[in-house]
């Protein structure tokens, strides 16, 4: 069947190193990112960026590669054609309170900085402008942590753990616990009509690799540290990492499709 959508990361998925679409993982220059959303282009296929970046951040990224949908915030929200939607479950942006100003309210963020003292600390200053998640970096067990959120109360939350970005640091973001990439993927194919196996995923964090469970095919790129991908029958390692490893997953999968 045709490819319709790709759903990508950004950070270590289609931008190699320093967050360029035009460098390798190792800082080289490469066009290879841009041939592939080119070849998207020609082959008619939609390009949706889902990303834990603020929603500024990926709407200039959106349009720079000239697409009208993305996902910001890990999933907490969708834009399609100019039309956001949040995915947050009952927290709600309300009467100028935005999510992230009520999920500070509960004191989960505090609790978890002390709990992780020296372990956890926010993501400066990219924590800052942000409508729904508490972003930080970290070493820390997100399962553990979420198990702690549960016996403190506070099950409505949940930390994901948005994969690496340096030695022994990963990016985590608290968020409502309905909010997820999958979820965000879900909501966008039913909104555009399109079929699981019309659709492919590329990412490089264990939050992507549950994308897999919305698509027809999923691609972890070599950089990756997603952990186990065997419950996942439709989930394939790329050779390359990073913009190398998206324009694999690209090619082949159009070759293919």
């Amino acid at each position: 069947m045709a490819i319709r959508c790709v759903y990508t990361d950004l950070d270590g998925t289609l931008l190699g190193k320093g967050a360029s679409l035009f460098r390798t993982a190792e800082g080289d220059f490469t066009l290879l990112a841009a041939r592939a959303l080119e070849a998207c282009h020609r082959a008619g296929v939609e390009v949706v960026i889902k990303s834990g970046r603020r929603r500024t951040q990926v709407m200039e990224d959106a349009r720079l590669i000239g697409q009208s949908s993305y996902i910001f915030e890990v999933g907490a929200a969708l834009v399609i054609d100019g039309e956001a939607t949040f995915l947050t479950g009952e927290l709600q942006p309300r009467d100028g309170e935005s999510v992230h100003d009520q999920i500070a309210a509960t004191g989960v963020p505090d609790l978890l900085l002390r709990e992780y003292d020296g372990r956890l600390e926010y993501h400066a200053p990219f924590h800052l402008g942000r409508e729904v998640s508490h972003v930080f970096r970290g070493l820390v067990d997100a399962r553990e942590a979420n198990e702690l959120l549960a016996t403190e109360g506070h099950s409505a939350l949940r930390l994901v753990d948005n994969g690496e970005i340096g030695p022994s640091t990963h990016t985590f973001h608290l968020v409502p616990s309905s909010v997820s990439k999958a979820r965000a993927v879900a909501a966008h194919m039913r909104a555009r009509g399109y079929a699981r196996e019309e659709c492919i995923g590329v990412g490089d964090s264990r939050e992507d690799l549950d994308v897999a469970e919305v698509v027809g095919r999923m691609f972890i790129v070599a950089n990756a540290v997603a952990g186990d991908t065997s419950a996942y029958p439709n989930v394939e390692r790329t050779e390359a990492a990073m913009s190398e490893g998206f324009y694999e997953a690209i090619i082949r999968s159009l070759a293919e499709s």
